[in-house]
């Protein structure tokens, strides 16, 4: 299964976007045997301002997958959890998944309510390059969970 991280705005070379990638990568060797990966990020921007045209800008990539959107109202899963959801989704034949994070208004409301989920960090305000490194990283978490290496939470 394809992972993709659809995130609205380009970091560049800040230190997260590095961190982000680092995980990803790592995911995607870690998971290559258990049927998941490649986890890519995709960035996107908009022309115009706001959440109609960042939507129209991340349409095209949400084509034929399961969609969970980052989104403050989402739910906030512990890590087994959402380790255990991309496994489910997995074996229950799904080809991609894409976890869209928006800009800094957040989402659309027509790309939340198509959602096949929401996910929370919390209800903290967490700066969008941090958030974009946290879900690479629960990704990997996710990947090594499935692939029973220990996790210090057992």
């Amino acid at each position: 299964m394809r992972i993709t991280l659809l995130t609205v705005g380009r970091l560049g070379r800040m230190a997260e976007a590095q961190l982000a990638l680092d995980y990803c990568q790592r995911a995607t060797a870690s998971g290559r045997a258990l049927g998941l990966g490649p986890v890519e990020i995709i960035e996107v921007e908009s022309r115009k301002p706001g959440k109609a045209a960042e939507a129209e800008v991340l349409r095209p990539h949400l084509e034929g997958a399961h969609v969970i959107c980052c989104d403050e109202h989402g739910v906030a899963r512990p890590s087994r959890a959402f380790a255990g959801e991309i496994g489910k989704l997995r074996d229950d034949g799904v080809r991609k998944l894409v976890v869209v994070i928006g800009g800094a208004d957040g989402l659309d409301p027509s790309l939340l309510a198509a959602a096949n989920g929401k996910l929370a960090f919390g209800p903290q305000t967490w700066p969008h390059a941090l958030v974009r490194a946290m879900l690479a990283e629960q990704i990997y978490r996710a990947v090594t969970i499935l692939a029973g290496s220990p996790y210090h939470r057992d």
